[in-house]
């Protein structure tokens, strides 16, 4: 036996022309959509994980800013004998409005802004007394510049703040006032019935 035909056996002996090292070892048709399916099912998972956790953070966050202004609001109150106020907050009831994408939350929401903030006019230069310093992420809109309109929630929106109850019993829920965030909804509680809407807010109440 040559030389060569000692190496030959030697290599055919050890495996490496085995079919996996030739073309027929290549994955097959099914084994790569086996995959492809593999890989389509656990980025799936890890996006509904991402959007999971996203808003999550938001409710936290939202929880933080609500026990922020609440305690800028008593202060004004301390000041001023009485919660910051006006028609535009007065008429506000979260009983019956959940759209936080409606004038009658961006009114009140702006009120409180101007009285909190010290800012009037909505410039972001605060010219008064300032109970609370927002965050250009909490203003509508967006970006840090432009007139302010609203107190911007985690979720785009404008947080809700009345003080309807002030006036009339059979609205609102707090005597002093009410400031909560819809979460993202956009859909009134309803008159009668089982309320499943307000039950998902961020509130104070």
């Amino acid at each position: 036996m040559t030389n060569d035909e000692r190496n030959l056996a030697r290599i055919r002996s050890s495996g490496l022309t085995s079919p996996s090292f030739g073309a027929g070892g290549a994955f097959t048709l099914i084994e790569l959509l086996v995959v492809i399916a593999i890989i389509i099912v656990l980025a799936g998972l890890i996006l509904s994980t991402v959007g999971y956790v996203q808003k999550k953070g938001a409710r936290s966050r939202a929880e933080t800013e609500i026990a922020a202004m609440s305690a800028a609001i008593e202060s004004y109150k301390a000041d001023n004998g009485i919660y910051p106020t006006n028609a535009a907050t007065n008429g506000l009831d979260p009983k019956t409005n959940g759209n936080p994408g409606s004038t009658p939350y961006s009114e009140a929401s702006f009120y409180l802004y101007t009285q909190l903030s010290g800012d009037s006019t909505g410039s972001r230069s605060p010219s008064g007394k300032s109970y609370m310093e927002f965050k250009p992420k909490m203003l509508l809109p967006s970006g840090g510049t432009g007139t302010v309109t609203a107190i911007s929630d985690p979720f785009g929106y404008s947080y809700g703040y009345s003080t309807a109850n002030q006036l009339d019993p059979t609205k609102g829920y707090n005597p002093g006032f009410d400031l909560w965030s819809t979460s993202g909804l956009t859909t009134d509680p309803p008159g009668t019935g089982t309320d499943t809407i307000t039950p998902q807010w961020i509130k104070n109440w």
